[in-house]
């Protein structure tokens, strides 16, 4: 058994729920970053583009589009190479290349201009020489030089397209902190324990953690679109060999996250014990798309040879599904169909039931005057399905008097048993979010009856805010009411001990409110100098001392 040892014995910082407010606790603030409008030009802009440090200004968004803008370029550059895709669009594949130059010149011009202010070369004698051969710098260069070359230098068309590829070096200004980070987070931790990080939410994942779902994301999106586009034969005939590469290198990435995930999933509370909980892990819902994310892939490279398996590539499609890991509307559906399934197979059954009464009705009126229509039950399963759910396509409709009319009454029919599941669903799913909402503000009112929030627990309930959309007015309205508790509480102090003590109830909110304060007397007071003038004045008893030292513990 590994231990961990990013151990913070630092105490949590306590805030107050007096000067707490909903826009504070939501993580928003009215008047923006705290950025100094009294200070030089040169700092300003920097604190608002491109400090680390600040949180709220432009400096992840700036960087999170030019990401976007590096990756569009990479797949500007592949479709350059299909000259029936490029010959047409030419002069609109220039314009995006000049509007990419220019967007990475005004990213170099702005660093440059900025480097006096960035602590990585404020030091130096001259800054900004400092950030022109540092090597984010250089990379920033020749993302732009191939451009400008071409001007001056005649260029081979293929050397050119190779110096662009440069452009995707810009991203390891992302990765590069992202991976320090990591490693801090990370330091003296197992192998195994790493790849949990990486690959599973947790504290120690930091921000690789994030690129390394977006990477995920990114993949699944683009090999989800190549699928759709290989079906259209014009596009297929002229990019296939483009295809296959995308498809194999995505099915190769999706192989390494599906054993990563099964490898360090022991590392979780509820997949522990080796086999067994690599095999639950497999059998988790979304580790079971993870592989038929890959699965038609490999069946067809070991089996395709003695079985025609192309069909299985339109599965491929199921990538998709790998989106849902992602989306919490996801869990809250698949825990609303657990809660409600009784009713919901119960609906299911008695629409199996109107289908199958409904087809053979339509079979015992219909066969006679519509032999090649009606030719049998099953295949009459078809034309119920479409007219219990009121779709009607019309390929197949009743012509005699009795099947018309029967018609008209089933079709009736299945508009209230055909709407019996969704709006079940409907109605559950909100009920289910309305749920979660509750239980989230009972926990908050429990968190803060002690009169103050720590770190972690602001950043919880920040989360599940903002997961479950609570507005500030409501947030707002349960601070107020959490303080009025307390002050009603207090309230209670005031009156005789006696009189306290009569009611139970009373007794166990004025004992909870002792306990309150000793554990702030606890974390405000200098626990050594304390016990040190309390066994000086010989004031405290040994039980008394004995119990302001296990509070103090626990404080």
């Amino acid at each position: 058994m590994t231990t961990d040892t990013n151990t913070n014995s630092a105490p949590p910082q306590l805030i107050d729920i007096e000067s707490l407010d909903a826009k504070a606790l939501l993580g928003l603030e009215e008047s923006g970053p705290p950025i100094s409008t009294d200070q030089p030009f040169r700092k300003w802009l920097y604190d608002w583009t491109l400090n680390p440090n600040i949180p709220g200004n432009f400096q992840a968004t700036l960087e999170r589009w030019i990401g976007i803008l590096i990756v569009v370029n990479l797949f500007a550059l592949v479709l350059e190479h299909v000259p029936a895709l490029y010959d047409p669009y030419k002069q609109l594949f220039h314009y995006f290349d000049i509007f990419s130059v220019a967007v990475f010149v005004l990213e170099y011009a702005l660093r440059f201009y900025l480097a006096p202010e960035d602590e990585e070369f404020q030091k130096k004698n001259t800054p900004r020489v400092a950030y022109v051969f540092s090597p984010f710098a250089i990379i920033d260069f020749l993302a732009v030089a191939p451009f400008f070359l071409q001007a001056f230098i005649p260029i081979d068309l293929r050397a050119l397209r190779f110096l662009r590829l440069l452009r995707i070096l810009k991203l390891f200004r992302i990765v590069i902190p992202a991976i320090k980070e990591f490693k801090e987070l990370n330091r003296g931790r197992t192998f195994r324990q790493k790849i949990h990080a990486m690959v599973f939410e947790s504290a120690y994942g930091g921000k690789l953690q994030t690129i390394f779902d977006t990477f995920i994301g990114i993949w699944v999106i683009i090999s989800v679109l190549a699928v759709v586009l290989e079906s259209i034969q014009s596009v297929s005939y002229l990019i296939n060999l483009e295809f296959v590469i995308l498809d194999t290198v995505a099915v190769g990435i999706f192989t390494i996250e599906y054993l990563m995930r099964i490898y360090a999933c022991v590392e979780e509370p509820r997949f522990r014990h080796g086999f067994l909980g690599r095999f639950k892990q497999a059998r988790n819902p979304a580790t079971v798309i993870d592989l038929l994310a890959i699965l038609p892939f490999f069946l067809e490279v070991l089996l395709g040879t003695v079985l025609d398996l192309r069909f299985l590539r339109t599965f491929r499609l199921a990538r998709l599904l790998k989106l849902t890991r992602y989306n919490d509307s996801t869990k809250i559906l698949t825990t609303v169909i657990a809660r409600e399934w009784p009713v919901i197979s119960a609906s299911a059954f008695i629409m199996i039931l109107m289908v199958i009464m409904t087809a053979s009705l339509g079979y015992v009126f219909e066969h006679e005057a519509q032999p090649e229509k009606f030719d049998n039950i099953p295949n009459s399963v078809y034309w119920a399905v479409i007219t219990l759910a009121s779709v009607g396509y019309g390929d197949i409709s009743p012509i005699t008097p009795v099947g018309r009319f029967m018609t008209v009454v089933m079709a009736l029919l299945g508009i209230g048993i055909f709407a019996i599941p969704a709006a079940l669903l409907a109605s559950a799913f909100g009920d289910q979010l309305h749920k979660e909402r509750e239980l989230l503000k009972t926990n908050l009112r429990n968190m803060m009856k002690d009169g103050h929030l720590d770190d972690s627990e602001i950043e919880m309930l920040r989360t599940e805010a903002k997961r479950l959309h609570i507005t500030i007015e409501e947030l707002n309205a349960l601070l107020e009411h959490v303080h009025h508790e307390r002050v009603n509480a207090q309230n209670k102090s005031v009156l005789p001990l006696h009189v306290i003590a009569e009611k139970p109830a009373h007794a166990v909110e004025h004992f909870k409110m002792l306990v309150s304060q000793i554990n702030q007397l606890a974390l405000m007071t200098d626990g050594a100098k304390f016990e040190e003038a309390a066994k000086a004045s010989d004031s405290l008893t040994a039980k008394e001392l004995a119990l302001w030292q296990q509070l103090r513990s626990r404080s």
